[in-house]
């Protein structure tokens, strides 16, 4: 988010460019120009007002000025008069945001530190460097103090030049880019969108409501069509009242819209804004844009197509630049015990039988360590239990048995048909071991069903408990009420319709949250709520456990998501930086991590450990709703209600893949188990299948150029696509690979 400085608005047309004839670089930072509102200067050699009275005088004129915001005219009085600044005329160049992209937002809460240092019995300095400065209470929007005042950010908007002219600035300008080169065309077109916007907001914002209406019905259709939705908004602010309390005018005016230019086309810009005076829309460049100018060829149409969309233009390319550890951790070194059946056929051919190589990444993550792995240590992790080491035991003796997937092998697909769900399905989740099924509805329960023979039990109560023998074998077993066992269970406790749900890795415990603005931990082992978490002020869109328990992560309505323990009511990070909810969540393999994906068409990539954003990414044109990693973890994939699957390399922080098939928004995204296959299941009740092994292995890394922004899609999405699997009338809105990578898909019957 950007500094958003108070009184940048000049009243005077005489503003020169003459600070632009220095450095062509100087400008891309988005500050205004020393001497400018936001950078005032005293003048060494001034001789400041001998009698106190000619001083009160005069700071009575500066106030007056001020409070007609004539800026520039305030910053020359003082500088003359050799008067300090005052403390009041700082305010708005303080009120800054969660740094630059929301690099610098989130932290830790509370005693987080001493939280995390509890999870392993030994507390490694990780832990301690765990600790961040606890970030101020979030307000109403909960992006902290990140949010300006209304006043403040309105008054940029109080430029009074002649109404009648915008049109005609407009108009110059689409003109003279129209005539440039194709080769700096599609990149100088970029600035129609945001000028538009702005010129439009001040023209509703100083009362010229017929030249603003004319104005945007002139130029609307002009726009991009990935900008509609937008524009509908845009076009409902005729007044000047409308305009307070907005929250996508706020959005627009608080955070720059980023154009990322060649040094080539900007020069094309600059000269001609030069030549024709334009202040009115330098002044609009210079205060609302921010242009991040790279060397080299200028990018085409469909370069810039690609990486558009977003509610505040593209990322800036220092945002994907940060070292991100993607590899996966080393897996605790277990024992595998043979099977029965290899037993067997050892007694029947006589001669002992080696045990079965894992073919499988599983098996290898043990032998040795991913050098582009985070330190085992990083972050604490819980410490592994029995019934944990059982699992993974399990789990392998899957994988030596799993399907290996390719384009000559497909998985078989296992649907659950949700029918006469009409308390309205919303979410739905797997256990990690195919053994269970959850899904939230609307009318605020949340229901678990047994997916194999073995039902669902009660704990006894604490009086038949007492009489247990704690040392027999079975003791497990003999916790468990026969009387209670059922397929199914309901669990009652939201006051508002359950959004998100996620099974913890052990199976002993549900996260659900709601338009209740909580999230509660369910025990499946008594069926009953644990504890409420609540920190969200508004709805809760998503949230997920991660890959090794205990943390878990929650986005919603307010734009922050929220890092959590489950042994602990606060959250131990808050990650700010959106600029619109947040849709869904997820953990990176290695848990190190976590993507958020937003209704402002960005997915951010964040630091578990450091609260830092570290990736930005942009591209979609609609709300994002399905993340999904790779099993290696240096992939990623993301699928949003534009009907399209983006396919990302963490490392570099770039699109590598655009699938296209789809004709309605993805809710759902998964990797096979063993990351040859992705799967995307859309509302348009169809899943289908996607070669992700050729995508990612034709890769050439080397030709990546994220510096300057250049990349090249290959145009082979249907050659990627291997099947297309349609339902009766079932919108699928979750997919999961079993251990054997069976894919099952889930979703309700919608007659």
């Amino acid at each position: 988010m950007a500094a958003v400085q108070s009184g940048q608005s000049e009243t005077e047309e005489e503003k020169e460019i003459q600070p632009e004839t220095s450095n062509d670089g100087s400008r891309t930072d988005g500050r205004p120009p020393a001497g400018s509102p936001g950078g005032p200067a005293t003048s060494p050699g001034a001789v400041k007002p001998s009698a106190p009275g000619e001083e009160e005088t005069l700071r009575a004129v500066l106030r007056f000025l001020q409070k007609n915001n004539l800026s520039e005219s305030v910053e020359i009085l003082r500088r003359e008069a050799g008067l300090p600044d005052e403390p009041e005329d700082q305010t708005g160049s303080e009120s800054s945001g969660t740094g630059s992209g929301g690099q610098e937002a989130g932290g830790g809460v509370g005693d987080a530190g001493s939280l995390l240092s509890r999870v392993s019995a030994a507390p490694t300095p990780a832990a301690a460097a765990a600790v961040a400065a606890p970030p101020p209470p979030p307000s109403k929007v909960g992006a902290g103090d990140d949010r300006p005042d209304v006043n403040v950010v309105l008054s940029a908007y109080s430029q009074q030049g002649d109404p009648v002219l915008y049109d005609v600035y407009y108009s110059g300008l689409k003109k003279f880019i129209e005539s440039v080169l194709d080769c700096h065309r599609a990149e100088l077109s970029q600035v129609f969108y945001p000028l538009f916007v702005h010129m439009y907001l001040e023209l509703v914002y100083n009362n010229h409501e017929a030249e603003s209406k004319a104005f945007f019905e002139k130029f609307s259709g002009d726009q991009e069509c990935y900008y509609a939705d937008d524009l509908r908004i845009l076009s409902s602010l005729s007044k000047k009242e409308h305009m307070r309390g907005n929250e996508t005018l706020l959005d627009f005016r608080t955070s720059k819209f980023v154009l990322r230019i060649s040094r080539d086309s900007y020069q094309l810009l600059k000269r001609h804004l030069q030549e024709r005076q334009n202040n009115q829309i330098w002044t609009i460049i210079q205060e609302h844009l921010y242009i991040d100018i790279f060397d080299g060829m200028p990018r085409s149409k469909t370069q810039i197509d690609a990486m558009s969309g977003s509610l505040a233009g593209e990322a800036k390319r220092d945002s994907n630049k940060a070292k991100v550890f993607y590899g996966l951790l080393k897996e605790p070194e277990i024992e595998v015990p043979l099977d029965d059946e290899d037993e067997e056929v050892e007694n029947e051919e006589g001669k002992p039988k080696k045990k079965k190589p894992k073919k499988d990444s599983l098996g290898n993550k043990s032998k040795k360590q991913d050098p582009n792995a985070p330190q085992q240590n990083r972050i604490p992790l819980p410490e592994l239990k029995d019934s944990d080491k059982l699992d993974k035991i399990m789990n392998l003796k899957e994988a030596t048995k799993r399907v290996r997937l390719g384009r000559d092998t497909l998985p078989s697909i296992c649907f659950y048909s949700f029918l006469n769900a009409y308390q309205g399905l919303t979410a739905v989740d797997f256990t990690d071991d195919s053994s269970l099924i959850a899904g939230g509805y609307a009318d605020s329960t949340v229901r678990v069903w047994s997916v194999t023979p073995k039902k669902l039990r009660r704990v006894k109560s604490a009086a038949d408990l007492s009489l247990i023998d704690k040392e027999s074998d079975d003791v497990l077993e003999r916790i468990m009420d026969e009387k209670t066992a059922s397929e199914s269970k309901i669990l009652h406790g939201h006051s508002g319709p359950v959004y998100g749900i996620s099974f913890s890795p052990d199976r002993n415990y549900l996260l659900s949250c709601s338009e209740d603005g909580t999230v509660r931990l369910w025990s499946l082992q008594t069926f009953t709520c644990l504890v409420g978490y609540k920190g969200h002020n508004y709805p809760v869109w998503d949230t997920q456990f991660s890959p090794y328990g205990y943390y878990f992560i929650s986005g919603g309505h307010d734009r922050v998501a929220r890092l959590w323990a489950t042994d602990h009511y606060q959250p131990l990070r808050m990650f700010a930086g959106h600029l619109a909810d947040i849709t869904c969540t997820r953990f990176h393999p290695n848990s190190n991590y976590v993507a958020t994906g937003s209704s402002d068409r960005t997915i951010r990539l964040w630091d578990v450990l450091t609260g830092n954003c570290v990736r930005i990414l942009t591209g979609h044109k609609g709300p994002i709703h399905a993340i999904a990693f790779s099993p290696n973890g240096k992939f990623m994939a993301s699928g949003a209600t534009d009907g399209r699957v983006l396919l990302w390399d963490i490392g570099h922080g770039i699109m590598i893949g655009d699938l296209k098939g789809h004709t309605d928004a993805i809710y759902t995204l998964k990797f096979s188990r063993d990351g040859e296959i992705l799967a995307s299941g859309s509302m348009d009740n169809t899943v289908r299948l996607w070669d992700a092994f050729k995508a990612f292995d034709e890769l050439e890394t080397d030709d990546f150029t994220a510096t300057t922004g250049h990349i090249h899609l290959p145009e082979n999405s249907q050659e990627l696509l291997l099947g297309t699997y349609l339902t009766k009338a079932t919108p699928v809105i979750h997919l999961h690979f079993t251990r054997r990578n069976l894919l099952l898909a889930a979703g309700a019957y919608n007659p």
